[in-house]
């Protein structure tokens, strides 16, 4: 046997499982629609057929290189699925179950893990620089964010899922595994925003619509969202916002006005930029609560005086994943949608299939839209 022939056996029985999926090979490239092929399904691994998947602002990222990723790479970490597959070490989940898929993967033995928290695993993003498939001339892909959403099917750990309730939507369940835990989260788990406190808002994405919609759940007073596009106006309206602000010169000046001068008592930045971290922590109240939740740039440095850290007394937070334990919260979350308390269709803006990825992309850098939902499995 040739070792062509031989390479060509090896790669068809350890990615045997041949799918469609949009694959970034270059950053600030626009991506390509083209067969990968899937690693075989290990013990603790379960292959799931992506139903629907968010296209999140962390993928725009990832695509330009401000977040590093090895490439070639298959983006996408925001769905819902089916099971397909699974390992023989996998018991509780049965083939055709519905599962949400989750970008950090708790290994539930590190210090964070065992010490309640799990969103901060030491191991919950190695997979990203570990291969998952490989391309047609046998090129290994990297799975963005671990899980690589971005195709017709993946394969992920047991741990990286969670069961899907019948009653929950599909479409529903997807934007839950990023965007609504990550911004309700950042609420109601990070800085634990109190009842009748005031709240500010900075950046109108799905995570920050879903922050507005936390602030609501929390009972939060008065709820002032801010970005630069003022025709979010009326999807901040509907997410919780009591008051719109437009992203300008006045900015600063109107929040003051809303908060009596003193600024809000928390404050979300869902940018993920130097400016608007620095915009926050600028209108949080003397002794409040600043919470970064969009991701920036490693070389974005952020700077404060010894003064203004001891004057202003203010608790300045970074927020990953929601602060969430999406294994035990997320019963609480389905709740929230089942009693209409969550409106997750209001985030949704439009609909696509793979080969829509890089439009959907380009909406996000345009700052119009909020969330496009690929159909994988619909068209390429």
């Amino acid at each position: 046997m040739s070792v062509e022939t031989q390479r060509s056996v090896d790669t068809a029985a350890d990615y045997p499982h041949a799918v469609r999926a949009a694959v970034l090979r270059e950053a600030g490239a626009p991506m390509s629609v083209e067969t990968i092929r899937l690693k075989a399904v290990g013990p603790r691994d379960v292959r799931v057929r992506i139903e629907r998947t968010g296209v999140c602002h962390s993928d725009l990222s990832l695509a330009t290189g401000k977040l590093a990723q090895p490439l070639p790479a298959v983006l996408g970490h925001e769905a819902c699925g089916t099971v397909v597959e699974t390992g023989p070490e996998v018991s509780d989940l049965d083939i055709g179950q519905r599962v949400i898929l989750l970008w950090i993967t708790p290994c539930r033995g590190c210090y964070s893990c065992t010490h309640g928290q799990p969103y901060l695993c030491e191991n919950g993003s190695s997979r990203s620089t570990e291969p998952y498939a490989v391309t047609a001339d046998g090129e290994p892909v990297y799975p963005g964010l671990t899980v690589g959403s971005f195709a017709e099917e993946t394969v992920v750990p047991r741990g990286a899922l969670v069961p899907v309730p019948d009653d929950i939507d599909t479409a529903d369940a997807a934007l839950l595994g990023c965007a609504v835990m990550t911004g309700v989260g950042a609420v109601t788990h990070t800085a634990k925003v109190s009842e009748g406190a005031s709240v500010l808002v900075v950046g109108l994405g799905g995570v920050g619509l879903s922050v507005l919609q936390g602030a609501r759940l929390a009972g939060a007073s008065t709820i002032i969202a801010v970005d630069r596009n003022v025709d979010k106006a009326e999807q901040a309206t509907a997410a919780g916002a009591t008051h719109f602000v437009p992203a300008d010169e006045a900015t600063k000046k109107a929040v003051r006005s809303l908060t009596g001068g003193r600024g809000a008592d928390f404050t979300f930045d869902c940018v993920g930029s130097s400016r608007t971290i620095r915009d926050i922590w600028g209108l949080t109240r003397r002794g409040g609560t600043a919470v970064v939740v969009g991701i920036g740039g490693k070389d974005d440095t952020v700077s404060f005086s010894a003064l203004e850290l001891f004057h202003f007394a203010r608790t300045l937070k970074g927020c990953v994943a929601g602060s969430v334990d999406a294994e035990a919260d997320m019963p609480r979350f389905f709740d929230w949608v089942r009693s209409g308390q969550l409106d997750l269709r209001g985030l949704v803006t439009g609909h696509g299939h793979l080969a829509d990825v890089n439009h959907a992309l380009d909406e996000l850098a345009a700052g119009r839209g909020v969330r496009t939902l690929l159909t994988p499995g619909a068209g390429t």
